[in-house]
């Protein structure tokens, strides 16, 4: 039966030969050839060829590194990149390579595709001067990225390689190609990348995918990211840019209050605080989607801490709106500083169909606030003396009176012979006689909780 080579059975420990001094002759006549003529090429890598099978299988992997280095080095030197794809794909499949070898292989061509200088992101492909050597640095990357799939050992390259990818199919102008191309890489579960770079690639694609109009795909991928892994201190500029991205998700979805979340996260970042004009922006866009918001308990919550903040007073226009969402009083529409609302970038972001919707919004928000109002204060009232005092026409009363009845925001029946709107509920006597009963015991309560404290207090002195 034949020997196995590699990996020593029995539980062994593998066999070592030192090749040391014959790969060091073989690089020397190696450098020899290719000196003489690059034409050599062939002859060189040939004679590297026999020194690294028997590296590989003799498990000398300095020696192997060394020479797997040596043969690309000398395929970069004769600038004939078509060997240079070739030998890095031979090195890297061969039978049993050393991971060794194949992470020594992936590292020495990055620098040869990638802009790996102090201070640089570590995914921005160099520059090319024509369009030849653009074709062959794609085809480089994308050789990087087939050896490095799969494996561990090369996953923080592999993601940086993806990347590289979609940047070079985004300035090509294929947006789409560039989000599947960064959506086939889980960034989350690599352990080799570091919070920051996970959030960093994460927000890539969810631009690419919101550049593509995958809406649905962009939600996904953002919920992979950490809201509290954003508060960290460090993370202000990527918990900036992803707001922004959700703000033009959201924007799709004509969510008001999620907006209004969005650019209130945005306001209270640290450094947006310490530039007047970022956080005046963010604030005032608060103020406008917030009024724009349908009406909830979260949504009045938000308004009362909105309107607690000191810096809404340098911001007069806002400051009168949500006084008036705020206060119990009927509000006429258009508002006296709606057109400065309306002039705001927020309000007029995505285009002439959705701006119309925001203005309808706008004057819904506005009519169903004065409903609620005069819920308040009304138990009945002529229908044709609401719709008088809303200005709106009884037809346009009904339906939004109807509406809110529908999503729970207030109680009331119209009768239409008779022209009244009742918003108190009626009661049978069973109700009311239990409503009785109820504030019967609770005052029996509250008395005897009263007489235990005196008689306490009696015996104290």
């Amino acid at each position: 039966m034949a020997q196995a080579s590699g990996k020593a059975a029995g539980g062994q420990l593998e066999e070592r030969i030192n090749l040391a001094e014959e790969t060091a002759s073989k690089l020397t006549q190696a450098t020899a050839l290719i000196q003489s003529s690059p034409t050599n090429l062939q002859s060189a890598l040939a004679l590297l060829a026999s020194i690294e099978k028997r590296a590989r299988i003799g498990n000398d992997t300095p020696s192997l590194v060394k020479v797997c280095e040596a043969s690309l080095q000398f395929c970069k030197d004769c600038n004939d990149d078509e060997s240079l794809i070739a030998t890095l794909k031979n090195l890297t499949t061969r039978r049993s390579q050393k991971t060794k070898a194949i992470s020594a292989c992936v590292n020495k061509c990055i620098p040869w595709v990638l802009d790996t200088s102090e201070g640089s992101k570590g995914y921005v492909p160099l520059n090319v001067a024509n369009e030849d050597q653009r074709v062959i640095r794609e085809k480089m990357v994308v050789a990087l990225r087939d050896i490095t799939d799969g494996k561990i050992f090369l996953e923080a390259e592999r993601a940086r390689l993806t990347r590289t990818l979609a940047i070079i199919k985004e300035e090509a102008g294929d947006i789409a190609s560039a989000a599947d191309i960064l959506q086939e890489v889980h960034v989350e579960t690599y352990g080799s990348l570091s919070k920051r770079e996970k959030v960093e690639f994460i927000l890539e694609q969810m631009r690419l995918t919101l550049a593509k109009k995958d809406f649905v795909r962009a939600a996904i991928v953002g919920n992979k990211i950490n809201q509290k892994a954003l508060a960290e201190e460090g993370m202000e500029d990527h918990k900036i840019s992803y707001f922004n991205l959700m703000t033009i998700y959201h924007r799709h979805e004509k969510d008001a209050f999620e907006l209004a979340k969005a650019y209130h996260s945005i306001y209270s970042t640290s450094t947006v605080q310490k530039d007047e004009m970022q956080w005046k922006e963010a604030l005032q866009s608060t103020v406008l989607f917030l009024a724009l918001s349908s009406y909830s308990m979260e949504q009045q919550n938000m308004l009362h801490i909105i309107n607690a903040d000191p810096n809404l007073e340098k911001l007069p226009a806002c400051e009168k709106t949500m006084e008036q969402f705020l206060t119990k009083e009927i509000i006429s529409y258009p508002l006296p500083d709606q057109v400065e609302l309306e002039s705001m970038d927020a309000f007029t972001a995505g285009g002439d169909d959705l701006t119309a919707y925001w203005k309808e919004t706008f004057r819904t928000r506005i009519i169903q606030h004065n409903i609620r109002v005069a819920s308040v204060y009304y138990q009945q009232i002529h229908g044709s003396r609401l719709a008088q005092l809303l200005g709106l026409s009884g037809q346009e009363l009904e339906t939004q009176i109807s509406s809110m009845v529908s999503d729970g925001e207030v109680y009331a029946k119209i009768d239409r012979p008779s022209d009244i709107v009742r918003f108190k509920q009626h009661k049978g006597a069973e109700a009311v006689l239990s409503d009785w009963a109820a504030d019967i015991s609770t005052l029996l309560n509250l008395v005897d909780t009263t007489s235990s404290l005196i008689q306490k207090e009696n015996m104290t002195q």
